[in-house]
């Protein structure tokens, strides 16, 4: 030991300050940006040396600069901030959807819904005014209009919301992409205790927390840079160097067969949906026209739960080919061999045997360029989400809002106007006007003209609302206006089946059943799959008391055109001759008086009537047209204060968190300020040490002289 050892000593407090000063300094220069953690330099005690009268140190050691951070708050901060983004974007997208159902500036669906009401009351007065039918028709014009209108908005909502998918998909693969080279730079530069890759580490954070407000994720760190990024699901997005893409893909379908099958077909579908259908084979059997086919029941929450008949029995569909195609929601659905749509597989299906039709833009994660799965978020019936796919962030806030409350508002929506179709068309197809027809073209077509009308093949917009009765047409004389004949159509041709029957007569028959009936003054055809009526030379025709709904589930005579809010409009054959507007019917006497107001008032009477309405989230329920519309505006509205409570509450769980871990890692200038001055003073006394040690060795090489 020596004054030599003096110097060492002063130089190690030298370099130890300068690091500790070097690390403060950068810390107050990084005070604003994002993503920087505190850093500290460890400062240890070099070795000591055997000396009496004991131990000496030899000085101090710059051993690391170390970044503060918490592993554990920031793995609860991100679980957060999923969650938060996710009721975040539903919030902000459901506050523009909430004004469209605003009712509070009395301009809405339930005025116009009244004031339609009203004008076929004010028809019920004066049967016969022209003036009256106008009114009418501006009426009807108006919420067929809102009706579209809303949908149109809502569709235009939900391509918005796919193209921020798309650049969310976009940014995760970026991300994704950029964690795994980080892990790569990391496992390079980084030597624990020696050298730590600081600057890699808080870059990787600041781009998983990014990751984290897209979906939701799963943190698993090894050490360095070889940590693994998943889904809560389960789904790999970034293993060590290695990362996974996802894709947002358009409509697809998958097949998912028990061991033991050996069908060798695939599901094909067209049209689109906001729903995913799930088929799930439950009678063994081909895919078949005919008797035999395989029976499925139909889920729109992945199995969660499977569609009910009116009588609460499981819904069960048949496996067709393509030339019997079954309609289920807004697709059709059928069955080809993998080469060939057009073709039906000759193997049969097994129970179990399950089919997924997804008729929208879905989120896929891939594996490997053959190998994907769907982890589009879904929320079940029941209001649960499905753990099997995202369930946070920003991407999980965009499908919820396309598909699970659009989705749900849009069917609603359909649902209304379905029923407002239907009860009206109802009543005025059996009615009369001021006017006999000449001839009538239906405005619904069927898929096929030789399959049953009541089937879910016959592509019939309201087939399933068709019952077994009767149906009456009458006839008159063109001149004279005296009654010719009237009577049921007769489908006699079938034994025993006399009347209509929905799931055994086609559209072959009921133009068949006129033909024989009427053979003499009318002629029914079949014209692109609907059905026309033309009066021969001489003869006029009305339509008279249906029990079946025949007439308006083909179309005759109808008011409405359409089947959903999109499709609404005013039956343009009337509208070109405003006679055929029916405000009477023909009576026992088979006359049609101008001074009749019977349909007219049942179309009024109709605004307060319960009536049975159908849609997916609801079931069938039975009340007004105008309290199942005033729900489905609380239902947005409610949805809306919602998602406001859960993004405000999730935000201050994450605002906490947040704040905790910048109590950790965050820089505190009036800390660091203290620092620098306390390395300040050990610099100098360092720097003091050195100059002393100098005297020392001055003095002794004095003495030599």
């Amino acid at each position: 030991m020596g004054i030599t050892s003096l110097l060492s000593l002063g130089q190690s407090g030298l370099f130890a300050s300068q690091a500790s000063l070097q690390t403060v300094g950068n810390n107050i220069a990084n005070v604003n940006t994002e993503g920087y953690r505190r850093r500290t330099v460890r400062l240890e005690e070099s070795m000591s040396l055997n000396y009496a009268p004991g131990q000496i140190g030899t000085g101090v050691t710059a051993a690391e600069v170390q970044r503060s951070f918490d592993k554990f708050i920031e793995s609860t901060y991100n679980d957060k901030a999923s969650l938060r983004e996710r009721w975040g974007t539903l919030y902000e997208e459901l506050r523009a959807l909430d004004s469209l159902f605003s009712e509070a500036n009395q301009d809405g669906v339930n005025k116009a819904l009244s004031q339609f009401f009203a004008a076929w009351n004010d028809l019920a007065a004066t049967p016969d005014s022209y003036p009256a039918r106008e009114a009418l028709l501006a009426q009807t014009q108006t919420i067929v209009s809102l009706l579209n209108s809303a949908d149109a908005q809502m569709q235009a909502l939900q391509q918005q919301a796919d193209n921020y998918i798309q650049q969310d998909v976009t940014r995760v693969n970026e991300i994704v992409k950029s964690i795994a080279e980080i892990n790569r730079q990391i496992n390079e530069q980084d030597v624990p205790g020696v050298n730590n890759a600081n600057e890699l580490y808080d870059r990787r954070d600041l781009l998983v927390r990014e990751l984290a407000e897209k979906m939701d994720i799963r943190y698993i760190d090894n050490g360095g840079g070889n940590i693994t990024v998943l889904t809560q699901a389960g789904q790999t997005l970034v293993d060590r160097d290695v990362a996974y893409e996802i894709r947002f893909e358009n409509p697809r379908s998958f097949t998912d067969l028990v061991p033991n099958s050996t069908f060798d077909g695939q599901v094909y579908f067209s049209g689109s949906d906001d729903f995913e259908y799930t088929f799930q084979v439950v009678q063994g059997g081909g895919v078949t026209s005919g008797a035999g086919a395989a029976m499925m029941k139909v889920s729109l929450d992945g199995g969660k739960t499977w569609m009910k008949n009116e009588d609460g029995t499981d819904y069960l569909v048949s496996a067709r080919p393509e030339d019997g195609k079954i309609t289920v929601g807004n697709v059709k659905i059928w069955f080809g061999t993998a080469s060939d749509p057009a073709s039906a597989p000759t193997t049969g299906m097994a129970v179990g045997d399950t089919f997924t039709v997804v008729p929208k833009k879905g989120l896929y994660w891939y594996q490997n360029t053959s190998t994907c799965e769907n982890i589009t978020p879904q929320i079940s019936l029941s209001g649960q989400d499905n753990t099997r796919r995202l369930v946070g962030g920003t991407l999980t806030g965009y499908f919820n809002f396309r598909d699970d409350y659009i989705g749900d508002y849009r069917d609603k929506l359909d649902s209304f106007a379905q029923a407002l179709i239907w009860e009206t068309n109802r009543i005025h197809s059996q009615g009369a006007g001021l006017a006999h027809h000449g001839g009538i073209t239906g405005t619904y077509a069927v898929d096929s003209d030789v399959v049953a009308l009541g089937s879910d093949a016959s592509g019939l917009a309201y087939g399933n609302r068709l019952a077994a009765g009767s149906a009456k047409l009458y006839v008159y004389d063109a001149t004279t206006g005296a009654l010719v004949s009237n009577a049921s159509l007769d489908f006699s041709a079938a034994p025993g089946l006399q009347g209509f029957d929905p799931s055994q007569h086609t559209l072959e028959d009921v133009r068949d059943a006129i033909n024989r009936s009427f053979g003499g003054s009318l002629t029914a055809s079949i014209v692109n799959h609907r059905l026309q009526i033309t009066a021969n030379s001489g003869y006029t025709f009305e339509m008279g008391e249906d029990t079946t709904g025949l007439w308006a589930a083909l179309g005759v005579n109808t008011f409405f055109d359409g089947s959903d809010a999109r499709s609404l409009s005013f039956n343009s054959g009337i509208q070109q001759n405003l006679a055929h507007i029916n405000a009477g019917h023909v009576n026992g006497a088979g006359e049609a008086n101008t001074g009749d107001n019977t349909s007219a008032l049942a179309m009024t009477h109709l605004s307060s009537k319960k009536v049975s309405i159908t849609s997916v989230h609801s079931g069938t329920v039975s009340t007004t047209l105008s309290s199942f519309y005033n729900s489905l505006v609380a239902e947005v509205g409610g949805d809306t204060e919602r998602a406001s409570f859960n993004f405000i509450y999730q935000k201050a769980l994450a605002d906490d968190l947040d704040r905790r871990q910048q109590e950790v890692s965050g820089v505190n200038l009036d800390e660091e300020m203290s620092d620098m001055i306390k390395f300040q003073h050990s610099y100098t006394a360092a720097a003091k040490l050195i100059t002393t040690a100098d005297q020392m060795m001055q003095t002794l090489l004095g003495l030599k002289q």
